[in-house]
């Protein structure tokens, strides 16, 4: 091979003294110098001996790897040029191929740049024989592939994600088969005392419609000397929400309530949900401190999440107790607040106010938590509301982030002191409705209060005490 065949400095040849311009082709149509187009192309050319010493090399590929024409020419092999990796697979399998095939394509290498990054390439090699069919040169051509291998990490990475999903849908599937097993059970035993029976429905539709059905809260008894309502209003009808609330006789003239707020929907929540209640009814007869009422909650959380193993379940939650004395038409009120927003208190002579009671932690979070009571005396006419956090946080301002908020709440209810508490429910009520796709979150709502007199009777108002730890 002579120099003008391959030239190993990689310099274009000079054009020959007195030589003619190029022609121009018929057209006027501008020509390309072979020379400039091998050193200037948008891939990468070399050329080595059968050992791999580079005899040649454009300069696109030069700059890639940020190396110096002379420093690489005549001194570096093509096996310099690839990563460790690919060194070794360059001995042990391209090299072998190329020798048997005489050329090879489109394999994905990794070249090592001067300052030692990674330069993801595809590589196709051919052997230039001279005329007696000995093997000459090997000719490179190198395409840059970084994009292609953003690609293909991407299809991976989108793949794995899918696999991911695709477990996380199963494991719910299974969860949610499960829950239906065990709400399906609940029904049958509940429905086999009123003699009635569900028809066939989809599983999903089943699932969600009986778990519903099983926390909706029950229907308020009728307490002497206090005026109660309550509403329940579920962010989706389509999906299982997490509030709950009750009212409950637990002694001569002495009354049990509460109201909280599971975290999360569907079935885990609804789960416990059921849990809560069912827990706060029993250690109410058995407790008759709201304090301790939330402890024992917070112990049976506290244990389902130990022994879970599904993502901890917690609760906010308030507690309390009615001691009505229809002599006064008065209603002593006790009650302790774990993380729940505080109770709202309306006075019958028009005030309104919360029963701040800071510091309460999150029910089932932690053992040992430390929560916080208060107590108030709501005198005829008054009334105390009590609602979870999707009132409050409903959408309503013009900005993603602005809340209704307590300050709201507040503003809204004192047009309403003195009403009642099922004016008070009623208006809410109304007001959620007013709400629409502003509310993003389940919403319960629970008001008490001593009825207002009789025209003409004496008015007692109502006695706030401050919170206890």
């Amino acid at each position: 091979m002579s120099p003008e065949e391959e030239r190993g400095d990689g310099t274009d040849a000079p054009s020959p003294p007195g030589a003619a311009p190029a022609a121009t082709p018929p057209g006027g149509l501008p020509t390309d110098d072979a020379e400039e187009l091998y050193d200037s192309a948008p891939c990468g050319y070399l050329s080595t001996l059968m050992d791999g010493t580079i005899v040649r090399i454009n300069a696109t590929l030069l700059r890639w790897l940020g190396l110096e024409r002379g420093a690489t020419v005549g001194r570096k092999r093509f096996a310099d040029l690839l990563t460790a990796g690919g060194r070794l697979y360059h001995e042990t399998h391209f090299a072998p191929l190329l020798r048997i095939r005489g050329e090879i394509g489109g394999l994905a290498l990794e070249l090592r740049a001067a300052d030692g990054s990674r330069l993801p390439v595809l590589v196709s090699s051919s052997v230039k024989h001279d005329v007696e069919g000995e093997p000459q040169l090997i000719r490179t051509t190198v395409f840059e592939a970084s994009d292609r291998r953003s690609y293909e990490e991407e299809l991976l990475r989108q793949r794995k994600a899918a696999d991911q999903a695709r477990g996380r849908a199963e494991e719910a599937s299974r969860r949610a088969e499960q829950a239906q097993r065990e709400a399906e059970r609940a029904q049958r035993e509940a429905e086999a005392a009123r003699g009635q029976a569900d028809g066939a429905r989809t599983r999903l539709e089943e699932t969600f419609r009986v778990l519903q059905q099983a926390l909706l809260p029950p229907e308020l008894p009728t307490v002497p000397g206090v005026e109660l309502d309550c509403h329940y209003r579920p962010a989706s009808p389509d999906r299982v929400g997490g509030d709950f609330y009750d009212v409950f006789e637990i002694g001569a003239d002495r009354w049990a309530f509460f109201l909280g707020d599971v975290s999360g929907h569907g079935p885990e929540a609804a789960a416990v949900t059921s849990q809560a209640r069912y827990t706060l009814r029993a250690a109410a007869l058995h407790d008759q401190d709201p304090l301790g009422a939330l402890s024992v909650l917070n112990d049976a959380l506290c244990e389902n999440n130990a022994g879970g193993d599904g993502d901890p379940r917690y609760c906010t939650a308030v507690v309390g107790f009615l001691e009505p004395d229809r002599a006064r038409g008065e209603v002593r009120v006790r009650l302790a607040s774990g993380g729940h927003p505080p109770a709202l208190v309306l006075r019958a002579t028009g005030g309104a106010e919360y029963l701040v009671t800071p510091g309460g932690m999150l029910v089932g979070v932690v053992p040992d938590a430390d929560f916080v009571s208060a107590a108030t005396t709501l005198g005829a006419g008054d009334t105390m509301l009590l609602y979870t956090d999707g009132l409050t946080e409903a959408h309503t301002g013009a900005g993603p982030g602005e809340l209704f908020g307590g300050d709201g709440l507040l503003d809204f209810a004192r047009a309403f002191a003195g009403c009642g508490a099922k004016r008070l429910v009623a208006e809410v009520r109304a007001l959620l409705d007013r709400f629409g796709a502003a509310l993003d979150d389940d919403t319960a709502l629970l008001a008490f209060g001593a009825p207002a007199p009789r025209r003409g009777a004496p008015r007692r108002p109502g006695r706030a005490a401050a919170p206890r730890p």
